[in-house]
């Protein structure tokens, strides 16, 4: 692991505010998601987090509330892999946009499973330097893969015979839905069967923050509103999840307020739609 502080760009900014989140609750005494990885890799990190998130007036209130909710989504993410990969053990896993995401160590997959992290050359490049190679002799087949979403031709090169699991945290809504389409095609096509997790935003945030993601100025440019939708993009997916605020795991740790608030979001579908975890099989 290197030991020069590295400089991000804006294009790598996003990706940063999880890692920063999922490093600073992993500190607190009881946190919701022990990621020492994340942590690690931080300190090599040279970055003023408290100048992104520009919407925010308070930096001590998103250090509480953004990371709490920052690690809840990725223990959902985590409590769904473990989940299916307890029932198919020999699967295939595909962790696309995985930015700097620890969650193949969080994890722990046995040696039957292969996990593909996948996400722009130069983002697998900083995993490489920032994020420690999986060693050891009982350690799942792990591969890096440095491509863009809209270009799966390394796919080819995997084998067709496993279930398999798509996961894409914090990543379709970058990406156009032609490209969302195209990827859920080309997996669909090239497994026997599997479920895919993912979280979409609403198209109201489309609108309203989709071109400054955090300050950032990263773009949302894709959206979804009922889920039974994604099927105009791939017939095959049919849901099995729609996860509500209220559902994510560590839901009870937010405070009394925050879930108050959420709770009545529920109660309209798209204040609960604004941004939520889906899972889908085929």
């Amino acid at each position: 692991m290197t030991t020069d502080k590295i400089q991000f760009t804006k294009e790598k900014e996003t990706m940063l505010i999880t890692l920063n989140g999922r490093a600073v609750q992993s500190a607190w005494k009881n946190p919701i998601l022990r990621d020492p990885w994340a942590e690690k890799a931080m300190r090599h990190i040279d970055y003023d987090m408290s100048k992104t998130l520009k919407g925010v007036s308070s930096w001590d209130m998103w250090k509480d509330i953004g990371c709490t909710i920052i690690a809840t989504r990725a223990a959902t993410f985590d409590m769904l892999t473990n989940r299916y990969l307890a029932d198919h053990p020999d699967a295939t896993v595909l962790h696309v946009g995985c930015g700097m995401d620890s969650r193949v160590f969080r994890i722990d997959p046995p040696a039957s499973v292969q996990w593909f992290d996948v996400d722009y050359p130069d983002v697998i490049d900083l995993r490489r330097q920032l994020l420690p190679e999986r060693e050891a002799a009982s350690a799942a087949q792990y591969h890096l893969i440095g491509a863009p979403l809209n270009d799966l031709r390394w796919l080819d090169e995997v084998p067709r015979d496993r279930p398999a699991l798509l996961i894409a945290e914090g990543a379709l809504m970058y990406v156009s839905e032609a490209d969302v389409k195209t990827l859920l095609n080309t997996v669909v096509a090239h497994f026997p069967g599997g479920q895919m997790i993912f979280d979409v935003v609403h198209p109201v945030i489309l609108k309203q923050v989709g071109s400054n993601v955090g300050g950032t100025g990263a773009t949302y440019k894709w959206a979804l509103d009922d889920p039974q939708d994604i099927k105009q993009l791939e017939p095959k997916l049919e849901l099995i999840k729609e996860f509500r605020p209220s559902e994510q795991t560590a839901f009870s740790r937010f405070p009394l307020w925050w879930r108050t608030i959420m709770r009545v979001q529920e109660v309209n579908s798209t204040l609960r739609r604004l941004n939520r975890t889906v899972v889908y099989r085929f």
